[in-house]
Protein backbone atom coordinates (compact mmCIF):
# COMPACT_ATOMS: atom_id res chain seq x y z
CA UNK A 1 0.00 0.00 0.00
CA UNK A 2 1.16 3.54 -0.80
CA UNK A 3 2.07 5.66 2.21
CA UNK A 4 -0.74 7.84 3.48
CA UNK A 5 -0.85 11.04 5.55
CA UNK A 6 -2.88 10.26 8.65
CA UNK A 7 -3.92 12.31 11.67
CA UNK A 8 -4.40 10.53 15.00
CA UNK A 9 -6.23 12.02 17.97
CA UNK A 10 -4.85 11.31 21.44
CA UNK A 11 -6.64 11.80 24.74
CA UNK A 12 -6.31 10.83 28.40
CA UNK A 13 -7.84 11.81 31.71
CA UNK A 14 -6.53 9.14 34.07
CA UNK A 15 -3.14 8.23 35.57
CA UNK A 16 -1.00 11.27 34.65
CA UNK A 17 -2.77 12.27 31.42
CA UNK A 18 0.05 14.44 30.06
CA UNK A 19 2.51 11.60 30.55
CA UNK A 20 0.09 9.13 28.91
CA UNK A 21 -0.17 11.29 25.79
CA UNK A 22 3.56 12.01 25.54
CA UNK A 23 4.37 8.33 26.00
CA UNK A 24 1.85 7.45 23.29
CA UNK A 25 3.63 9.83 20.87
CA UNK A 26 6.83 7.83 21.48
CA UNK A 27 5.02 4.49 21.07
CA UNK A 28 3.35 5.58 17.84
CA UNK A 29 6.77 6.68 16.54
CA UNK A 30 8.23 3.26 17.43
CA UNK A 31 5.44 1.30 15.71
CA UNK A 32 6.35 -0.62 12.55
CA UNK A 33 4.99 0.91 9.36
CA UNK A 34 4.39 4.30 11.00
CA UNK A 35 6.54 7.44 10.78
CA UNK A 36 5.67 10.18 13.25
CA UNK A 37 5.89 13.50 11.38
CA UNK A 38 4.61 16.02 13.91
CA UNK A 39 2.97 16.36 17.33
CA UNK A 40 0.63 19.14 18.33
CA UNK A 41 0.76 20.96 21.62
CA UNK A 42 -1.19 19.41 24.48
CA UNK A 43 -4.60 20.84 25.33
CA UNK A 44 -6.75 20.64 28.46
CA UNK A 45 -10.43 20.10 27.71
CA UNK A 46 -13.64 19.45 29.59
CA UNK A 47 -15.19 16.00 29.17
CA UNK A 48 -17.95 15.54 26.59
CA UNK A 49 -20.96 13.29 27.07
CA UNK A 50 -20.29 11.82 30.52
CA UNK A 51 -19.22 15.03 32.28
CA UNK A 52 -18.69 13.70 35.83
CA UNK A 53 -15.01 12.91 35.32
CA UNK A 54 -11.63 14.68 35.23
CA UNK A 55 -10.66 17.03 32.40
CA UNK A 56 -8.77 15.55 29.45
CA UNK A 57 -5.37 16.14 27.96
CA UNK A 58 -5.70 15.99 24.16
CA UNK A 59 -3.37 16.25 21.18
CA UNK A 60 -3.05 15.24 17.53
CA UNK A 61 -0.21 13.41 15.80
CA UNK A 62 0.54 13.56 12.10
CA UNK A 63 1.97 10.32 10.75
CA UNK A 64 2.83 8.69 7.45
CA UNK A 65 1.94 5.04 7.22
CA UNK A 66 1.93 2.17 4.78
CA UNK A 67 -0.47 0.29 7.07
CA UNK A 68 -4.01 -0.21 5.85
CA UNK A 69 -6.62 1.53 8.04
CA UNK A 70 -7.60 -1.67 9.87
CA UNK A 71 -3.94 -2.55 10.51
CA UNK A 72 -3.30 0.95 11.84
CA UNK A 73 -6.36 0.66 14.09
CA UNK A 74 -5.06 -2.65 15.47
CA UNK A 75 -1.68 -1.05 16.23
CA UNK A 76 -3.36 1.87 18.02
CA UNK A 77 -5.61 -0.45 20.02
CA UNK A 78 -2.54 -2.42 21.14
CA UNK A 79 -0.97 0.82 22.41
CA UNK A 80 -4.21 1.66 24.26
CA UNK A 81 -4.25 -1.79 25.88
CA UNK A 82 -0.61 -1.37 26.96
CA UNK A 83 -1.74 1.79 28.78
CA UNK A 84 -4.47 -0.15 30.60
CA UNK A 85 -7.40 1.16 28.54
CA UNK A 86 -10.71 -0.26 29.72
CA UNK A 87 -13.93 0.41 27.78
CA UNK A 88 -16.58 0.51 30.52
CA UNK A 89 -19.16 2.70 28.77
CA UNK A 90 -19.42 5.39 26.10
CA UNK A 91 -17.36 8.49 26.97
CA UNK A 92 -15.97 6.85 30.12
CA UNK A 93 -12.76 8.06 31.74
CA UNK A 94 -9.70 6.53 30.09
CA UNK A 95 -5.97 6.17 30.46
CA UNK A 96 -5.52 6.57 26.71
CA UNK A 97 -7.73 7.00 23.69
CA UNK A 98 -6.24 6.88 20.17
CA UNK A 99 -8.49 7.67 17.21
CA UNK A 100 -7.82 7.73 13.48
CA UNK A 101 -9.19 11.16 12.60
CA UNK A 102 -8.25 11.48 8.93
CA UNK A 103 -6.66 8.81 6.73
CA UNK A 104 -5.56 10.45 3.47
CA UNK A 105 -8.69 11.34 1.56
CA UNK A 106 -10.52 8.11 2.44
CA UNK A 107 -14.14 8.01 3.49
CA UNK A 108 -15.60 4.72 4.68
CA UNK A 109 -17.50 3.06 7.49
CA UNK A 110 -17.27 -0.47 8.81
CA UNK A 111 -18.48 -1.91 12.08
CA UNK A 112 -14.99 -1.41 13.54
CA UNK A 113 -13.87 1.88 12.01
CA UNK A 114 -15.32 5.07 10.50
CA UNK A 115 -12.99 7.39 8.56
CA UNK A 116 -12.92 10.32 8.90
CA UNK A 117 -13.76 10.05 12.58
CA UNK A 118 -17.52 10.68 12.80
CA UNK A 119 -17.30 13.43 15.45
CA UNK A 120 -13.91 15.00 14.65
CA UNK A 121 -15.54 18.01 13.01
CA UNK A 122 -17.62 18.70 16.13
CA UNK A 123 -14.82 18.73 18.72
CA UNK A 124 -12.56 21.69 19.43
CA UNK A 125 -10.13 19.28 21.14
CA UNK A 126 -9.61 17.64 17.74
CA UNK A 127 -9.86 20.66 15.47
CA UNK A 128 -7.53 23.06 17.28
CA UNK A 129 -4.53 20.67 17.51
CA UNK A 130 -5.25 19.41 13.96
CA UNK A 131 -5.14 22.96 12.63
CA UNK A 132 -1.95 23.62 14.58
CA UNK A 133 -0.29 20.86 12.52
CA UNK A 134 -2.13 21.41 9.23
CA UNK A 135 -3.70 24.89 8.93
CA UNK A 136 -5.30 23.95 5.60
CA UNK A 137 -6.58 20.53 6.77
CA UNK A 138 -9.59 19.19 4.95
CA UNK A 139 -11.92 16.65 6.53
CA UNK A 140 -12.92 14.35 3.66
CA UNK A 141 -16.57 14.84 2.79
CA UNK A 142 -16.94 17.75 5.23
CA UNK A 143 -14.57 20.47 4.06
CA UNK A 144 -12.10 22.76 5.77
CA UNK A 145 -11.39 21.95 9.42
CA UNK A 146 -11.04 25.70 10.17
CA UNK A 147 -14.67 26.24 9.12
CA UNK A 148 -15.81 23.60 11.62
CA UNK A 149 -13.70 25.13 14.40
CA UNK A 150 -15.80 28.30 14.20
CA UNK A 151 -18.84 26.17 15.11
CA UNK A 152 -17.03 24.65 18.12
CA UNK A 153 -15.61 27.88 19.50
CA UNK A 154 -17.80 27.75 22.62
CA UNK A 155 -16.14 24.51 23.81
CA UNK A 156 -13.62 25.05 26.61
CA UNK A 157 -10.07 24.28 25.54
CA UNK A 158 -6.75 25.53 26.93
CA UNK A 159 -3.35 25.03 25.36
CA UNK A 160 -0.98 23.58 27.97
CA UNK A 161 2.23 24.69 26.31
CA UNK A 162 4.72 23.47 23.81
CA UNK A 163 4.97 19.69 23.59
CA UNK A 164 8.76 19.99 23.53
CA UNK A 165 8.70 21.94 26.81
CA UNK A 166 6.43 19.36 28.43
CA UNK A 167 8.62 16.60 27.07
CA UNK A 168 11.65 18.22 28.75
CA UNK A 169 9.74 18.56 32.02
CA UNK A 170 8.35 15.02 32.02
CA UNK A 171 11.10 13.29 30.04
CA UNK A 172 10.80 11.07 26.99
CA UNK A 173 9.48 7.66 27.90
CA UNK A 174 10.44 5.72 24.78
CA UNK A 175 13.68 4.62 26.47
CA UNK A 176 12.16 3.96 29.90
Amino acid sequence: MREQRVFIGLGSNLVSPERQVLTAFDEIAASPGITLRACSSLYRTAPVGHTDQPHFTNAVAEVRTSLAPKELLEELLAIERAHGRVREFLNAPRTLDLDILIYGDLQFATEELVVPHPRAHLRAFVLLPLLELAPDAQIPGLGAARDWLQRARDQGITRLGETSTLRLALGSFADA
